[in-house]
Order: C-alpha cells, then sequence, then structure tokens
C-alpha cells in the first residue's frame, strides 16, 4: 500500500487519513490502543517516504465532516445495501470473539464511502478485499445525485456557469455537449470532461453541475469514484488470510528482525506439498504473493519452477522473500527512530494536513445539505 502511496503522491493530490473512527468498530472495548497506534501509523508513513510537502496526512476524527457527510447519506442508504458487503459477513466469521452486532460495525462501509465521497475522490487506492466497498460508495453517490441533484433553476445555473468559462471554452463546451448527446459520441465527452477539469475560472460547484449538464443529468454534487488497485491487490497475511491486526497475523513495519524471519519462516505454503518431493502451485500458497511484491523476475520464475516440479523445498523459496523483507524494513526502521526522537513534527504535520482537509471536506459538506434542504435562511 505504502509503495502505491509513494507513486501516487507525485502524480495526484493525495489525502492519506489514519482511519480512527473505523479502528473503533472492532476494537470499542479496548480504545487505550488506539492513541499509540495512531501515532504508530503516521510515524510508520513517513519513515517510508510518505511526504507532507506532496499529500495531505491526517486523522479521520479530526475532520468531523466525515462523520456529518456519514449521518446524511445514512438517511438514504438502504439497510440491504450494507448487509451484501462482502467484509460484513467475512469479518463477523473471523472475528467471532467479539461482539459486532453494532450499529458502528453494519455502518463501517458507510463511513469510508462518506471518507471518499468528502473529497469527491476520483480514485480510491484499495486491495482487492476493498473493491465492493467502492462499489457501493459508487451507488450511495448515483443515488444522491439523483435524490437532489435536479436543483432548483438547475438549468440555467449551468448556462450561467458556462458563460463563466470565457466566449471560446463556453462555445467549444456547447459543441461537444450537443455532439454527445444528439450522436453518443463518446470522444466528445472525454473531450468535454478534460476542458472542464482545466477550467480555473468557474467554482468546484460549478465544475460538478456542468459535468451533469454534459451528460443531460442533473448536478453531480457527489462524483462516483474508480477503484484503483495495486499490482498486488491483495497481501495475504502469514496464516493466508488478509493481513490485518484484528486477526493477528502481520509483519510489522517496525518489528524485530528475527522476529520477522522466524514469522517467514514459520507462515504456512501450499498445503499440497506435504513432503519435500511433493510439487506445488504458488498460485495457492500465500509466499507467492510477496514474492509478487519483493521478487525480481528471475527469483520469481525461480520459485514458479521450482514450487512446480519440487525442484526446490518451501524453506528455499522463503530465504529471498526474507532476506528481501529484512532489507527493506532496515532504512524503514532507522529513519523511524528519527521521527520517534522529534513527535512534535509529527503533530505538526498531522495539524496541517487536518486544517487543509477540513477545508476540502467543507466545501463538498456545503453543497450536500443545501442539496438536502439543511440551509435556513
Amino acid at each position: 500500500m505504502l509503495k502505491n502511496w509513494l507513486r501516487l503522491q507525485t502524480q495526484y493530490e493525495c489525502f492519506f487519513f489514519v482511519a480512527d473512527w473505523h479502528a473503533l468498530t472492532t476494537s470499542y472495548e479496548d480504545p487505550h490502543v488506539i492513541r499509540e497506534s495512531v501515532w504508530d501509523m503516521v510515524t510508520d508513513w513517513l519513515a517510508c517516504g510518505v511526504d507532507p510537502n506532496n499529500a495531505t496526512l491526517f486523522i479521520q476524527s479530526h475532520v468531523p465532516q466525515h462523520a456529518e457527510l456519514h449521518v446524511l447519506l445514512s438517511m438514504i442508504t438502504p439497510l440491504s445495501w450494507l448487509e451484501r458487503v462482502p467484509s460484513y459477513k467475512d469479518q463477523q466469521e473471523g472475528l467471532k470473539g467479539r461482539d459486532l452486532a453494532t450499529h458502528g460495525f453494519l455502518g463501517y462501509p458507510l463511513l469510508q464511502s462518506a471518507d471518499i465521497l468528502a473529497y469527491r475522490a476520483r480514485l480510491v487506492p484499495v486491495g482487492e478485499d476493498q473493491v465492493a466497498h467502492v462499489e457501493l460508495t459508487r451507488e450511495l453517490a448515483r443515488r444522491f445525485n439523483h435524490l437532489y441533484g435536479r436543483e432548483p433553476g438547475y438549468e440555467q445555473r449551468a448556462e450561467e456557469a458556462v458563460r463563466k468559462m470565457g466566449k471560446k471554452n463556453a462555445k467549444l463546451y456547447r459543441d461537444l455537449r450537443q455532439a454527445y448527446l444528439e450522436k453518443g459520441d463518446a470522444e466528445a465527452l472525454a473531450t468535454a470532461r478534460a476542458l472542464l477539469e482545466r477550467q480555473k475560472n468557474i467554482t468546484l460547484g460549478d465544475k460538478e453541475r456542468l459535468y451533469g449538464y454534459l451528460e443531460g443529468g442533473g448536478k453531480i454534487i457527489l462524483p462516483e469514484p474508480e477503484a484503483l488497485l495495486t499490482p498486488a491487490a491483495k497481501m495475504p497475511g502469514l496464516d493466508g488470510r488478509k493481513m490485518s491486526k484484528s486477526y493477528n497475523n502481520v509483519i510489522a513495519l517496525r518489528e524485530d528482525p528475527a522476529e520477522v524471519e522466524k514469522k517467514l519462516r514459520t507462515m504456512p505454503t501450499d498445503p499440497a506439498r506435504v513432503h519435500r518431493s511433493d510439487p506445488g502451485d504458488p498460485d495457492k500458497c500465500p509466499l507467492w504473493q510477496f514474492h509478487l511484491v519483493y521478487s525480481s523476475a528471475a527469483t520469481k520464475d525461480w520459485a514458479s519452477k521450482g514450487c512446480r516440479s519440487a525442484g526446490i523445498g518451501c524453506l528455499e523459496c522463503k530465504q529471498p522473500v526474507i532476506d528481501a523483507v529484512l532489507a527493506e524494513i532496515k532504512p524503514i526502521q532507522e529513519r523511524a527512530a528519527e521521527f520517534a526522537r522529534d513527535p512534535t513534527l509529527i503533530r505538526n504535520i498531522v495539524a496541517d494536513g487536518g486544517k487543509r482537509a477540513r477545508g476540502m471536506a467543507e466545501e463538498t459538506l456545503v453543497e450536500a445539505r443545501a442539496a438536502m434542504g439543511l440551509v435556513y435562511d
């Protein structure tokens, strides 16, 4: 995830936050661990190279607009939409020792949608297991726009926004809109969207209004986001399930190297390889996902062929991964120690990020409140 963030922060405007409210959905009875975990997590991000000059870092609960949008969205969200999210039943099954029959746990995906929609995010970097949550977010945005996008005087306000683009751009927008609405010209639609992205002399609200007007619908108050998968879309934990602190199957970035090596050496592999001479299937082995992240093409080829032919044993297969993981975490741990010695710096970074995030999220909430009739002059 963090490797992906390092690439994205130089390509897009990025918002990365510590989801402390989400942590309470499964750890509400043990809140003392959250405070320590929050600062540990931010320290890890900075140590890995997340740059507060290129991305906005903040704590979820420091931006109350997330909670307000969560409440507003809950008014229009069918209960069945939340109950069908795959992770709802999966986590109940995986965490049987905890009482998860709570409103907060059921509403976890809805709060996640608010996290995304508060910033009108176009792309959401997620793992494979979170794609269903992004799809729920898309459905909620679509429902919200359908219910509230046809504001009074919509066409008139849209035309006023077009004129603000300037004579040349306004004519181009109208021509492209006509080409799409009358002929279904997909290229014209894409060109018009790109034209709107470049506009600097119209407000964000006008821009979203013109996105909807372009397609003949209402104002797009909450844009539908797209999932942006990492090359290794799902990182398994040491037991083959999703890597999660809740499952106690993780390798921590600042864990003792000897303990990291021990964990990797004892992690399960392809269950079909009972004996050293048994051939295996990398696609059924949790370790293979680590090879996809850490190994070169030559090493992956060696591991795949050796596994399938029983030419190498599982411990041999693990060694390149162990070496790569230890090599990667060493400089991270050194930088983390430097940041840990200056906690004020970390808190200032988070405070600055929270201020910026609140400003961005409030712009969305102004639109959402008005659309739902919650503005009283």
